[in-house]
């Protein structure tokens, strides 16, 4: 039984714990919730102490007491939860930009890369585009595989397979095929035959004439044959 202003002391994980008739401020656990072992004599004596007391408290406090214990854990594990999720968060934050910074400088990178071999692509397109038709023998006939010798002199090494796979579908490498329906003429299907005069007046009967202007409207219109070649695939025209 309580008496009079008696104050009787509850060790409960530093919480204040109200008896009946006092407040009084303890600093120490002693295991009335989680049933913590004492390590030594003195705790030991004080767990005995207390626990005196609890059972001289009634049950009505008794279980204020451990609830205020269990909530006190309950808040200390919220909060290490929460620093450690934060934790978690930042460094994974940092990664994440880390990684996206490599992966805008690869990109940048490769995006500058192929620029600059487009360019190249161009130029050495040009270069060999710029012997004239006449250096070439002229014959009364060619066959697909003088054409094709001629176009491996004028064509960059490079660019020579994106360059033939227009041409094979255009005119299976035939410089006088002639569309029936619309009239497209040549190795390229130029239409109206006419354009290949920009690059030679014999363009009707020198296959040299008309690889050079194939390849010009390549280089000019998308930067390189394997271009074209890429535009003819999604497209199947050029």
């Amino acid at each position: 039984m309580l008496e009079g202003n008696r104050v009787s002391r509850i060790s409960v994980r530093g919480f204040a714990v109200v008896s009946a008739t006092a407040v009084t401020a303890v600093g120490s656990v002693v295991g009335v919730a989680s049933g913590s072992v004492a390590q030594n004599n003195n705790d030991a004596e004080a767990t005995a102490a207390d626990t005196t007391l609890l059972a001289d408290i009634p049950a009505g406090e008794q279980a204020q007491v451990q609830t205020a214990s269990l909530t006190q854990q309950a808040d200390a594990q919220a909060i290490a939860a929460d620093a450690s999720a934060k934790k978690d968060a930042e460094a994974a934050a940092r990664k994440a930009a880390a990684e996206t910074a490599v992966a805008k400088k690869a990109a940048a990178e490769q995006a500058a890369k192929a620029a600059k071999e487009r360019v190249e692509a161009k130029a050495a397109a040009s270069r060999d585009s710029a012997r004239s038709s006449s250096s070439f023998p002229v014959q009364s006939s060619y066959t697909a595989a003088q054409i094709q010798a001629m176009a491996r002199q004028m064509v960059a090494g490079g660019q020579f397979q994106c360059f033939s796979n227009i041409v094979d579908h255009e005119s299976s490498w035939n410089y006088q095929a002639v569309n029936a329906s619309s009239g497209a003429y040549g190795l390229f299907q130029a239409l109206p035959a006419g354009k290949y005069a920009s690059a030679g007046a014999d363009w009707q009967t020198n296959p040299a004439t008309q690889i050079k202007w194939g390849l010009n409207y390549m280089n000019s219109r998308y930067g390189s044959p394997c271009e074209a070649w890429s535009f003819w695939q999604a497209n199947h025209w050029y």
